[in-house]
């Protein structure tokens, strides 16, 4: 019994080592296709670049400006004290052939000459054909960054906003007058309501230098276009760039804050709904701000009906026209922890505002639950650490919390929430 358990262990092992062998030259010969594969690529794309129009054109000038130098030598070295060197002859073939013509060295003989006219001729021809080049390039470049079509590749923490509807001038002005900290060009536009439409609100003086990408914001490649993973902020608008029916622009606005959470999970994404039952599928996918337009609508109605005056109360709060009203501000690092009671004296004595409440767990949700669950995971009590996690998933995005009482004490990653002074912008009172 023990002589064949030997031998099955033998078996084994030779089998092991047998599989290890394959593995290696399997692996082996991947390597050798992967080399194969790379010089077959080296090779084809050295192809491309002599075959194309401008590969061909530097080098024909790179033979003309080698052979003029050895014609200029040939024919001026022993006649001609300005052409002692090849350097002297490179220095003249590329003055000429680029039509400048300094007129520091000049040919004597008639070779000489005849090859100085043969530079000149190809020289005009060739940088006409350069600039002309060259300008459709840029009329090019501009008909596409006109249409929508280029890649924003320079772009870096910009203001993104997907979806059309037809007062969208207006809004990209109130975003800018509540945000003083980006400009005209930090905005990005993306729908595909078509460039003939979108120059309406790109032709606006007041709007000039603003950017767009035409495309459909639910797929990956336009949204790679507004280079969407160095953005700050992003806003999905509710699209009514074609005949949707609601149902199908909330779902767009879904598909969007998803595709957008797949490639970046830094930038801060707020999404607006017509359907507050579609709210749910935006909290799973951690969308930082959902913003609910015709639900705020019902409720200022329901509240007008009242005589309440409500709705001119939130105007005045909200309209940046006013230059005062409703503002969120950062708290100073050292309120953090402390009473509530504090913070408001602070924001009153300082600035004259009215701090009405907090709203916590401000920013990029990813990143706050990211770091709670970090801080969570801290406790080496059982009891203590399954009671964080249950806190940290029950964590809320961006919730208000309005006048907690003196007492309540400030978190961190909290914001305040004060009515400010006309024209407070963080000034000193007095």
């Amino acid at each position: 019994m023990l002589e064949i358990l030997g031998r099955i262990r033998e078996s084994a092992r030779d089998l092991r080592s047998m599989l290890r062998v394959s593995e290696d030259e399997l692996y082996q010969k991947r390597l050798s296709a992967k080399r194969i594969r790379r010089k077959k690529h080296r090779y084809h794309r050295m192809l491309s670049l002599v075959t194309t129009i401008e590969s061909r054109v530097a080098i024909f000038l790179i033979v003309l400006i080698v052979l003029s130098m050895f014609g200029v030598i040939a024919f001026e070295k022993s006649r001609n004290p300005g052409f002692e060197s090849l350097w002297d002859t490179l220095w003249y073939s590329v003055v000429t052939i680029t039509t400048v013509g300094y007129g520091d060295k000049t040919p004597i003989t008639i070779g000489g000459k005849l090859v100085g006219l043969l530079l000149m001729g190809i020289g005009v021809i060739v940088m006409a054909a350069v600039t002309g080049r060259f300008a459709s390039f840029l009329v090019d470049q501009e008909i596409r960054r006109r249409e929508g079509m280029l890649k924003l590749k320079t772009l870096q923490n910009h203001f993104v906003i997907c979806g059309w509807r037809k007062e969208l001038d207006r809004v990209v002005e109130g975003i800018l007058a509540v945000n003083p900290e980006y400009h005209v060009e930090d905005i990005v536009l993306i729908n595909n309501v078509g460039h003939e439409v979108m120059q309406s609100v790109l032709n606006k003086p007041e709007l000039k230098g603003l950017r767009y990408i035409n495309g459909d914001y639910i797929e990956e490649e336009t949204l790679r276009r507004a280079s969407i993973e160095k953005a700050a902020r992003v806003i999905v608008l509710a699209d009514f760039s074609r005949d949707y029916s609601q149902q199908e622009v909330d779902s767009r606005t879904v598909m969007a804050v998803l595709t957008i959470e797949s490639l970046t999970k830094r930038v801060y994404v707020a999404a607006e709904l017509l359907d507050e039952k579609f709210e749910k599928y935006l909290k799973l996918a951690h969308c930082d701000e959902i913003i609910l337009s015709r639900e705020y609508s019902k409720m200022i109605l329901a509240n007008a009906s009242a005589a309440s005056g409500v709705s001119h109360v939130l105007e005045e709060l909200l309209s940046p026209a006013y230059g005062r009203g409703l503002e969120i501000k950062e708290i100073p690092e050292e309120f953090i922890g402390r009473s509530f009671g504090r913070l408001g004296d602070y924001f009153n004595l300082k600035f004259g505002s009215i701090c009405i409440g907090v709203l916590e767990n401000t920013g990029n949700f990813y990143s706050r639950k990211k770091e709670a669950l970090n801080e969570a995971q801290m406790t080496p009590d059982i009891s203590k650490l399954v009671e964080n996690l249950r806190s940290v998933k029950q964590l809320v995005p961006n919730h208000p919390v309005i006048n907690p009482g003196r007492s309540y004490v400030v978190k961190k990653n909290s914001r305040a929430i004060v009515i400010a002074l006309k024209d407070l912008h963080l000034e000193e009172v007095g």
